[in-house]
């Protein structure tokens, strides 16, 4: 063991003493990471999104539909983030039903896309891909039929 010389003042007193030290403790370093956690998680991010954006451009160039689906999708939550900035800049709610009505069905829209998309990617094997469609088309007009009605 290596001896250490401590001094300690109190009040105009100064007095040392010999403190014994375990060499363990005198060369023991802290431990660092040898891998800054931001660099760990972007590499792990980035590895997913890799392999995301591959699974999906895959299954596009399977089936162009659902590449068209997919662009409508975005039109969609573009042009209803869009209706909302437009209030929020104008801050006026005098056409609230047309505000209401247009971004509900922006937003219902949307919802039926993505189910739409859903059943004719996945597997349902009561369902044909005509069917799902018609389906589609049906809840559609119902949507539009009851927006229109919401705005007078």
């Amino acid at each position: 063991m290596a001896k250490k010389e401590v001094q300690v003042n109190k009040k105009e007193k100064t007095t040392e003493k010999a403190v014994e030290v375990p060499e363990a403790v005198e060369e023991s370093k802290p431990v660092v990471s040898q891998k800054p956690i931001n660099s760990s998680i972007s590499k792990d991010f980035s590895e997913a999104w890799g392999l995301s954006m591959k699974s999906y451009f895959e299954q596009v160039s399977e089936d162009k539909r659902i590449m068209l689906i997919d662009i409508f999708c975005l039109f969609l939550v573009i042009f209803a983030a869009l209706q909302c900035v437009f209030m929020i800049l104008i801050r006026s709610t005098f056409p609230f039903n047309a505000f209401l009505s247009s971004f509900i069905l922006c937003v219902g829209q949307f919802v039926l896309l993505i189910s739409l998309r859903l059943q004719l990617t996945e597997p349902f094997p009561h369902i044909s891909k005509s069917r799902a469609f018609g389906e589609f088309i049906f809840a559609s007009l119902v949507l539009h039929f009851i927006s229109l009605h919401f705005i007078n």
